[in-house]
Formats: structure tokens, C-alpha cells, sequence
């Protein structure tokens, strides 16, 4: 293993609630210089390893990222991968789950440990879960085995869980437990010693490089289906000028209403060249469709098996596939299969 003062970790500081502090003369929330983070986090320095960051400029409020900003992230790590041993995003809760799938999906063959983190209070606030959070996320990104990052995966690291980051949800906007990892165990947990669950990390192939996939195309659409649904909504919905594919919100094991105007509405679509997904609108579980007959119909149609996808994944995933590839049948082929550890 390396010695901790060779151990180098990238900030990239994308905005949010981590970063903010109250300014000394409006008292107001601003957002912290990161060129001074050990300011705030003292114990950043008993680390020992070379610490720097780059902040965006302007910072985004998180309910503000869209694909360019994917695109950004991932070019500062791209640009940066062969001078630091590790990674961290400091982003907001609400979108961290969309970053850090479609990161995932960007980072082919990842040899680094990117590791997404935030607070649901402010560093500079006393009581804030940023400081452990920042602290723990650090020693992750920088943790070796011979050399070797312990777990080079993009990943969630919140209140004393890493979670693969396109494994992920956020289930709270007040609690400091925020995120949860429905279908797939933590791959760290965090207590008086870091414990990594080696057999659920994926690793790269050490004789490739990292491939960065930088084209997004979000002509998609979601559709959360609910009792009442009506047909004028969902025929708009398909209907929309230059819709790609479109993910279904289904009930539990991908069920959905029998309907014949649905189901045509469905197959017209798929006719026209289009692609539909269909994922649970359940916490956790999967996807079985032909399990029941209120999924039949849509197998029939041609509609595709999300399985236990999340749908944060499920959208990035899409848009990245639909930007990589003009034929469809190699979309179709690699929306069925895992691509970076987001389905079973």
C-alpha cells in the first residue's frame, strides 16, 4: 500500500448543501472556497495526503443538473485520472442518484474510486453531517489494497453506508440517512473501522482503459402510472415530437392496466420505432413481467424488462445508450443486460 503522503484525492465541488457556510458579514448561506476547505474541516490535515479541488464555476443548486453538467464532471476526471489516486463529488442530495448513475454509464472500465457525497446541513452549521461525510468519503477514495483502489466504482457514500452510486436512491429530504441501496448491499460500511464487502465490488479489466462516453440524447420520457390514468395524457405522452423512449412507472412486479386503448397506445409506439422500458414504481423489488396477466399485454406489445433498475438509472442509462448508438437494436440489446452493476 502506498504511504499516506503519496496518496493524492481530487475534490470536484459541483454545489450544494455540503458546500455552504454562513458569510461573517450578511449571515446568509455562501459557498465555501474549497481552496481553503481544511478551514472548515480541520481534520482533513491529519490525513496526510495531497488534497486539492476544483470548483465549478458558477456552482448549480442540484434541481439545475442536466447532461452538460455529467459531461463536466466526468471531463475533469478524465482529464485528471492518471494524477490522483481517488475522487470526490460534493453535490446535492436531491439529483446525486441521476450524477452518479450516469457517471457510471460514462466511466467505462473505471480504475479510480469516484465517490459522490453532500450533507442535508451546511459544513459551516454546527450540527452538520457534511464533515463526517466529506472525512469518510476521502479515506474511501483513498483506500488501497497494493496499490490497487479498494473500490474503484462511481458510489454514494452517505451516513455510514458506500453504495454503487446507479444502485441508489434518495428516500428522505430530512433525515441524515438519505439514500438506500433498495436491491443491493452496501459495498463499505462505516463504524469504528471501515468494512468493505470485497465480493459485491466490481472491478475493471486492468489491460483496458477507461473509456469516457460524453454524448447524451434525452428524448425520453417517464410515465408513472396511477388508477385513473387518462388516455388523452398518455397519448400526448407518445406522441411527443421526437420522443426516443420512454420508461413506465409500472405497480409492483410490472403490472399495468389492461386497457386495449393502453395497450395500443403502447404498440404504436414501439411501431414507430420507439422504446419502452418498464420499471417498478416500488421502493424495492423487480421487475417479473408475464407473471401476472397485467403484464402480458405488454410483453406482448414488446414493451422491455427493467428488472430491479432503479429509476434514476433507468434515465440515464437511456440517454446515454441513445446517445452512443443509432441502431436500435444494439439499445435494446444493452438496456436487457448490466452494463455497470445497476441490475441483477
Amino acid at each position: 500500500m502506498n504511504r499516506k503522503k503519496e496518496i493524492s484525492v481530487l475534490l470536484i465541488y459541483t454545489g450544494g448543501t455540503i458546500g455552504m457556510v454562513n458569510d461573517p458579514v450578511t449571515g446568509s448561506l455562501v459557498p465555501v472556497d474549497f481552496e481553503h476547505i481544511s478551514d472548515q474541516v480541520p481534520e482533513l490535515k491529519k490525513f496526510g495526503y495531497n488534497i486539492r479541488s476544483v470548483s465549478f464555476n458558477p456552482v448549480s443548486d442540484s434541481s439545475n443538473i442536466d447532461p452538460e453538467m455529467w459531461i463536466k464532471m466526468a471531463t475533469v476526471i478524465e482529464d485528471h485520472v492518471a494524477d490522483y489516486d481517488g475522487f470526490v463529488v460534493l453535490h446535492g442530495t436531491d439529483t446525486m442518484a441521476y450524477s452518479a448513475s450516469a457517471l457510471s454509464f460514462m466511466l467505462e472500465n473505471l480504475q479510480k474510486s469516484v465517490i459522490f457525497t453532500g450533507s442535508q446541513l451546511p459544513i459551516g452549521v454546527l450540527r452538520t453531517d457534511g464533515k463526517e461525510n466529506l472525512i469518510t468519503a476521502i479515506e474511501i477514495a483513498a483506500s488501497q489494497d497494493n496499490g490497487r483502489p479498494m473500490v474503484p466504482e462511481v458510489c454514494i457514500y452517505f451516513d455510514n453506508k458506500l453504495m454503487r452510486g446507479n444502485r441508489t436512491t434518495k428516500i428522505s429530504a430530512e433525515h441524515f440517512d438519505a439514500f438506500d441501496s433498495p436491491n443491493y448491499p452496501p459495498l463499505a460500511e462505516v463504524g469504528l473501522h471501515i468494512r468493505f464487502n470485497n465480493k459485491f465490488i466490481n472491478f475493471p479489466d486492468p489491460h483496458r482503459d477507461m473509456i469516457v462516453h460524453k454524448i447524451f440524447n434525452n428524448n425520453i420520457a417517464v410515465l408513472k402510472l396511477f388508477p385513473g390514468l387518462n388516455s388523452n395524457f398518455v397519448k400526448a405522452t407518445v406522441n411527443t415530437p421526437g420522443l426516443k423512449a420512454l420508461i413506465i412507472e409500472s405497480f409492483g412486479s410490472g403490472n399495468a392496466p389492461t386497457y386495449s386503448w393502453f395497450t395500443e397506445e403502447l404498440k404504436g409506439f414501439i411501431a414507430r420505432g420507439g422504446l419502452i422500458l418498464n420499471i417498478t414504481q416500488c421502493h424495492g423489488g423487480s421487475v417479473e413481467m408475464g407473471l401476472y396477466e397485467t403484464s402480458r399485454e405488454m410483453l406482448r406489445a414488446g414493451v422491455l424488462s427493467g428488472k430491479d433498475i432503479t429509476s434514476e438509472a433507468s434515465v440515464t442509462k437511456l440517454m446515454n445508450l441513445l446517445g452512443r448508438y443509432n441502431d436500435t437494436d444494439k439499445i435494446i440489446s444493452s438496456i436487457s443486460v448490466s452494463m455497470a452493476g445497476e441490475m441483477s
